[in-house]
């Protein structure tokens, strides 16, 4: 595979989601976005339940927006400014010439076959985290510690129910090198958010979800507060469900990526292992909470660093298409080809024709949780919408992207034995 023309590719994703994609601030991101001018314009902070630490990385660019094209248009685009400086720091990182060629395809996988250009619309706080994730965990690997679980603790100060999976990445060096130091970082990034709530809020014990519940509807335990969902049901949804369910929005992690892979590109194979920890201790922590769902949002909204093993799965399996089994090969591609539809869906359609989730005070809202036919992946095909000119430019990008993708997948599907290992 051309992986010049892959440099291409993304540099072209990038420019097309940076000024062709729709962006705007609403909802959970405008709280955000109005928080951080206040705090910048009149020097007041204030009390909501969001964390700051996100946003405040903005400031350089809601400076910016004071001398050209206004704050809300560089903080709504801040997104997908921070994921090009995220895959600018990991191929810094990782410049080894194998895991450089995993690497391009690995980042064109991420703009064109999985959840972050949804997520790329708005000033929410999920791609912050998840880019830090992929930043630190790769300077980890790399032998530089300090660095990356400093942008770990950023990251989880950042979304505070990601802490046990930071435990979880802790306790795997811990145990690897025999050496309690990992675990520091899980106690800085429990100090940050506390100090957070205790400027904030008067308290270090405050978080500012205190008796947040959603409304009362026929699902048995809706209207309940905190972590009061069952764990078994939580999980469940989270995994399996139509409207929000990893294995749905993130077919890559059913690609089986194995230890083979530690000979061949040791350091991605490390970076896998801790981003499948992270999102594990994520998924743990919000299986239990009653809007484990993420709100009426398009799909698993608190999950997008399912996508950093996701899409590095499918990446790794692409470069090694000609070495796999027949079935192997086909399982990638049938993931790669899913996750190219999940991209285009979150950046084109998104909630359209979903009006029905927010109705009688969102009473309805569980159908478009669990049925196939209310699930935003599969409402397009139920109810079709008319395509804009900005998003048949997307589906343009999408679509060539995947061509290029999958030539050496396609032809061990064709072929009847597999050939030498491919990483060129």
């Amino acid at each position: 595979m051309d992986s010049g023309r892959f440099g291409l590719l993304i540099a072209a994703g990038l420019v097309v989601f940076l000024f062709v994609l729709p962006h705007d601030i609403f909802a959970d991101a405008r709280v955000r976005f109005d928080a951080l001018a206040r705090l910048l314009n009149r020097g007041r902070l204030t009390p909501i339940s969001y964390s700051y630490v996100g946003p405040l990385f903005s400031t350089p660019f809601y400076r910016l927006g004071k001398l050209v094209a206004g704050p809300e248009w560089w903080c709504a685009r801040y997104n997908t400014l921070l994921l090009a400086g995220g895959f600018a720091a990991v191929y810094a990182l990782l410049k080894e010439e194998q895991e450089r060629v995993v690497l391009r395809t690995f980042f064109l996988i991420l703009l064109a076959a999985s959840m972050f250009p949804n997520h790329l619309k708005n000033f929410n706080a999920e791609p912050f985290t998840a880019v830090m994730v992929m930043v630190g965990v790769a300077a980890i690997s790399t032998g530089r510690a300090v660095f990356g679980w400093t942008l770990l603790v950023i990251g989880v100060a950042n979304t505070p129910a990601a802490i046990v999976g930071l435990l979880f990445v802790a306790l795997k060096y811990s145990f690897e090198k025999r050496r309690v130091t990992p675990l520091i970082s899980v106690a800085a990034a429990a100090a940050l958010i506390l100090l957070e709530s205790w400027i904030r809020r008067g308290s270090p014990f405050i978080t500012g979800y205190e008796g947040d519940a959603g409304v009362r509807t026929v699902m048995p335990y809706s209207g309940l507060p905190g972590f009061s969902y069952p764990f078994f049901f939580g999980l469940l949804s989270i995994l399996f469900s139509f409207g929000k369910g990893l294995v749905f929005y993130t077919p890559g992690l059913l690609v089986r990526m194995t230890r083979d892979e530690a000979r061949r590109v040791p350091r991605m194979w490390e970076c896998y292992q801790c981003w499948l920890l992270f999102l594990a201790g994520m998924v743990i922590v919000y299986a239990k909470w009653w809007a484990w769902y993420g709100g009426t949002t398009w799909g698993p909204r608190f999950f997008l660093v399912a996508s950093l093993p996701a899409s590095l799965a499918i990446a790794v399996a692409l470069r090694r298409a000609p070495a796999l089994s027949r079935m192997a090969a086909l399982g990638a591609l049938t993931a790669l080809a899913f996750s190219v539809w999940v991209c285009i869906d979150g950046a084109v359609f998104d909630q359209a024709n979903l009006g029905i989730c927010v109705q009688n005070d969102w009473a309805q809202e569980f159908l478009c949780w669990y049925t196939p036919e209310f699930s935003a992946l599969f409402r397009p095909f139920v109810a079709p919408s008319a395509v804009s000119r900005s998003g048949i430019v997307i589906v343009a990008f999408c679509l060539v992207s995947f061509v290029a993708l999958i030539p050496a997948t396609v032809r061990r599907v064709l072929r009847s034995a597999p050939s030498a290992d491919y990483y060129s």
